[in-house]
């Protein structure tokens, strides 16, 4: 029993410590409400109407930020279905195989009727051997929270909480709104951090000198330290949003950034890109009014993706039923997934007009053989 007892202390004191980064958040928000609305709005505006406005525009920024914030923490990080997992007879021989192609065979043989089209590096099918399931494409196992997170991104310490496809929007829309609201605090408290930094400089930068310039010594230092740290959350929010919408444009993941998917003609960075316009259609939905909004609206199941396979290899090995690797793709998508599609879903694989494909760094992309292929 001890060691047993041992093993559920610890997991206790690492779920308390993945908490503190984001209780450390929740510090930083509260304290900024704090010195943005009573110390600055309150304490120190003296005109009603840019009062009234500035904390207009800052609650509907904050309430925003904090439901964004709230929903990719909150929301659990979903896992393979049930068709992805080995079946007990499975499970049993493929315990008493030795390990290598033996294996590979039983696990071929599985993920014959399943939408699995990624590779390891070295060709063979992709296996969880701690979770005991063929890895869907664009699946990863996450080692904090022990369990396969579907289309992962990364483990996020300042969530506590995997972001992967059911939560990706949300914590797409907390970095928007995070910055938002750093970026409206650090504008609306320029003037007065201007005005403390003229006083100061006249005193020679005596910090009792310094705080000559506005009208109570209390709200001086938060505004002072407000200015500062919204703008140094500026910078950072500013880099990593950023990114994640080139990832978003380019339709990968941060995993699949620095490390491209496999497929069987081999590694394709641009595998899983549909051009712009359908990427981020991937992510945020087909209706407009729910982009904004931390609701769920993401296209797809996401345990198959559509793909855009190009840079097709012709000296390399066709798929065993000899029809190419499009018509086997075509083959396993019939038996997947139980429900329909949703028409949403099905519309990404329509070549419309309106559409373009804004991957210039893709190779072939003007090559007639490129298909897109439903692998949902």
């Amino acid at each position: 029993m001890a060691p047993t007892g041992s093993r559920s202390v610890k997991r206790g004191c690492r779920r308390v410590v993945y908490w503190i980064p984001v209780l450390f958040i929740a510090l930083i928000v509260a304290w900024s409400y704090y010195a943005y609305v009573l110390q600055l709005c309150l304490e120190s505006i003296e005109d009603t109407g840019q009062k009234v406005v500035y904390l207009l525009v800052y609650h509907v920024v904050f309430v925003m930020f904090v439901w964004a914030y709230w929903k990719t923490i909150f929301t659990k990080p979903m896992n393979p279905l049930q068709e992805f997992q080995l079946s007990r007879s499975d499970t049993e021989l493929l315990e008493r195989e030795d390990r290598g192609e033996s294996q590979q065979e039983i696990l071929r043989r599985v993920a014959k009727d399943l939408p699995i089209h990624t590779r390891t590096n070295s060709g063979a099918i992709r296996f969880c051997d701690h979770c005991q399931l063929l890895k869907p494409d664009r699946c990863h196992h996450c080692s904090v929270c022990d369990k396969c997170i579907l289309k992962m991104d990364h483990h996020c310490p300042w969530v506590n909480n995997c972001v992967g496809f059911s939560n990706y929007k949300f914590f797409l829309l907390f970095l928007a709104y995070s910055l938002l609201y750093c970026l409206f605090i650090t504008a609306t408290d320029l003037p007065f951090f201007i005005k403390f930094w003229t006083a100061g400089g006249r005193a020679h930068f005596r910090l009792t000198e310094y705080l000559n310039g506005l009208p109570d010594t209390q709200a001086k230092f938060h505004i002072l330290f407000l200015f500062f740290s919204a703008s140094m959350f500026s910078v950072s929010l500013a880099s990593l949003f950023i990114y994640h919408c080139w990832l978003v444009c380019r339709n990968r993941s941060t995993l699949e950034a620095v490390r491209a998917p496999v497929f069987r003609h081999g590694t394709d960075k641009n595998g899983f890109s549909l051009g712009v316009g359908k990427n981020f259609r991937q992510v945020f939905g087909d209706e407009l009014k729910y982009w904004p909004v931390p609701v769920f609206s993401s296209l797809g199941d996401g345990c198959s993706f559509p793909t855009c396979l190009v840079n097709l290899d012709p000296e390399q090995p066709r798929s065993p039923s000899g029809s190419g690797l499009a018509s086997h793709s075509s083959a396993e998508g019939r038996h997947f997934p139980c429900k329909p599609l949703r028409g949403s879903q099905s519309r990404l694989l329509i070549a419309a007009p309106s559409w373009t494909d804004a991957d210039t760094d893709r190779k072939g992309s003007s090559n007639p053989g490129m298909t897109v292929e439903n692998e949902a």
